[in-house]
C-alpha cells in the first residue's frame, strides 16, 4: 500500500498558496495551481517508482524456542533489501502475554542484511507466539510511503524461571541437611535407617551398641544410622483463578511453580521420589513419583504445561482423586490460595481428610501489600477504612492457618521472596524429624 508522507502533504500545502499568487496579477494565471498539483503528483509518483517494492523487501525472524517467564529475552529480525533504505520502521505484534516491544527504525544498505534485536519479556507461562510484523518505509525523496504486513506465527514455549531454583540449589548444595539421606551420616540419632556396624570407641553413644552383634563377633560393635530415603513427595499445584492473580509482578501460580521445582530438585537430590498433580475444577496433570535427578527435566516440562484457569477450584474432587492415586504414605505439598474463612471451608475440610492418611504441607503466598496496608499509619479517614478491611483479611488468614495446624497440617505462609527458602527449610525439618514415615 502506497500513501503520501507528511513531507508530501507539507510540500503540497506550501505550493498551493504560492501557485495562487499569480492569480492576483491576472485571472488567467489561476490555473497555475493545477500545474503545481501536477508537479507534486509527479514527484510522488516518481518517489513511488524509485522506492523498494514491497515484494522485494524480505524479513526473517530468528526467535528462541523457549523463554523463561519474567526473564528478558530477544528475537532477531533479519531485513533484506535490493536497494538502500534510509529509514525502515519495524513494529512487531506479539501475544498479549508478552510485554509489547517498541517500534524500531533501521537503516538498510543495498544487498546487505540488517539485524534488529526485538526484546521479549513474557509475563506468563504457556504457549505464546510472535504473530506478525509491520514494515513501513519511504522512497529516496521521502514523499511516498509503503507498508507491508508479514505474518510470522512463531510459537515460543514460555517455561518457569529456573534462575531462582539454580541460585537456591547452589546455596543449599553444600549444607549437611541437603545431603541427609544421600550420604552416610556420622551423627547417631539423626536417622532411623540402619547403615553399618562399627567398632566401639570411647565417645560413641552407649545406646548405639548392638549387644547381639557384639556377642557374635566377640567385640563391642555400634550401629550407625542414616536418614530414611525413598519417601514419596507429591507436589499438588492449584491452577484455579485465585492462583492466576498477579503478585510481585508474576501470577501466584508462577511463584508456586518456581518453589515446587526447587523442592523437587532438593527431594530428588536427597533420594526421595517426586510426583506432580495439577488441578482446579478437575485434575489437569499427573506424574507418577519417580526418583533420580533424571526425573527433574520431566517435572520441569510438566510444570510448563500447567495453564492458567478461570475456573473455581474444586478441592473435593481434586484432593479426593489425589488421595485415591497414592498407595503409600507420602508428603503432599499443596500450593493453593484462599480469601477468607468462608471460601476456605471446603478446602480445610478436604485437607483435614487428606491429612488422616498423608503428611500434608500447606503452602500459600502472602501478599506483602496487604500486610503493609494493615499496619500502615492512617493519615485520612479512607486510610482507616482500608486498614480495617486489610486487618480483617489478615486475621481471617491466620484463623484458617490455625485450624489447619490443629488437624496436623504443616503450614507455610510466606511472601514470594521468602517462599522458596522457607519451604525448603520446612522440608528439611520434616526429613530430620522423620515425620513422613
Amino acid at each position: 500500500m502506497i500513501s503520501p508522507t507528511p513531507r508530501a502533504i507539507a510540500l503540497a500545502a506550501a505550493l498551493f498558496p504560492i501557485a495562487l499568487l499569480p492569480a492576483l496579477v491576472h485571472p488567467r494565471l489561476f490555473g497555475l495551481w493545477i500545474v503545481a498539483a501536477g508537479l507534486v503528483a509527479a514527484a510522488l509518483g516518481l518517489d513511488a517508482l524509485l522506492g523498494v517494492p514491497a515484494e522485494r523487501l524480505g524479513l526473517e525472524l530468528e526467535a528462541p524456542k523457549t523463554l523463561a517467564v519474567g526473564e528478558p529475552g530477544s528475537a532477531t529480525a533479519v531485513l533484506r533489501s535490493p536497494r538502500a533504505i534510509r529509514a525502515l520502521e519495524l513494529l512487531v505484534e506479539c501475544h498479549a502475554d508478552f510485554a509489547p516491544p517498541p517500534p524500531f527504525v533501521a537503516r538498510l544498505e543495498a544487498a546487505t542484511p540488517a539485524r534488529v534485536a526485538i526484546p521479549l519479556v513474557a509475563r506468563r507461562r504457556g504457549k505464546l507466539s510472535i504473530d506478525e510484523a509491520w514494515l513501513r518505509w519511504t522512497g529516496p525523496l521521502g514523499l511516498a510511503r509503503r507498508r507491508k504486513r508479514v505474518a510470522l506465527r512463531r510459537p515460543i514455549a514460555v517455561v518457569p524461571d529456573l534462575h531462582p531454583v539454580r541460585a537456591a540449589a547452589l546455596r543449599f548444595v553444600g549444607s549437611r541437611e541437603i545431603t541427609s539421606g544421600a550420604q552416610v551420616e556420622r551423627f547417631v540419632g539423626d536417622g532411623s535407617e540402619f547403615d553399618a556396624l562399627v567398632e566401639y570407641v570411647p565417645g560413641l553413644d552407649h545406646r548405639a551398641i548392638s549387644w547381639r552383634a557384639s556377642a557374635r563377633h566377640r567385640k563391642l560393635l555400634c550401629q550407625e544410622f542414616r536418614a530414611e530415603r525413598n519417601h514419596q513427595v507429591i507436589l499438588a499445584l492449584d491452577t484455579g483463578h485465585l492462583m492466576s492473580e498477579p503478585l510481585a509482578g508474576l501470577p501466584r501460580l508462577d511463584h508456586a511453580v518456581t518453589s515446587a521445582l526447587l523442592l523437587s530438585w532438593a527431594s530428588l537430590r536427597m533420594g526421595d521420589r517426586v510426583g506432580l498433580f495439577g488441578f482446579d475444577r478437575a485434575a489437569r496433570a499427573w506424574a507418577e513419583p519417580q526418583g533420580g535427578m533424571g526425573a527433574f527435566p520431566r517435572l520441569k516440562a510438566l510444570t510448563a504445561s500447567l495453564d492458567y484457569s478461570t475456573a473455581e477450584t474444586n478441592f473435593t474432587l481434586g484432593l479426593t482423586e489425589l488421595s485415591a492415586r497414592l498407595r503409600r504414605r507420602s508428603l503432599v505439598v499443596v500450593f493453593t490460595e484462599f480469601v477468607d474463612t468462608v471460601t476456605a471451608e471446603l478446602m480445610v475440610e478436604n485437607l483435614t481428610r487428606l491429612a488422616r492418611r498423608q503428611l500434608v504441607l500447606f503452602v500459600a503466598l502472602r501478599d506483602p501489600a496487604l500486610d503493609a496496608v494493615a499496619s500502615a499509619r492512617p493519615r485520612r479517614v479512607d486510610d482507616v477504612y482500608r486498614s480495617v478491611v486489610a486487618s480483617d483479611f489478615v486475621r481471617e488468614r491466620e484463623r484458617v492457618m490455625a485450624r489447619l495446624r490443629r488437624v496436623g497440617v504443616q503450614c507455610v505462609d510466606a511472601a514470594p521472596a521468602e517462599l522458596s527458602s522457607r519451604l525448603l527449610n520446612r522440608y528439611l525439618d520434616i526429613k530430620r524429624r522423620e515425620l513422613i514415615a
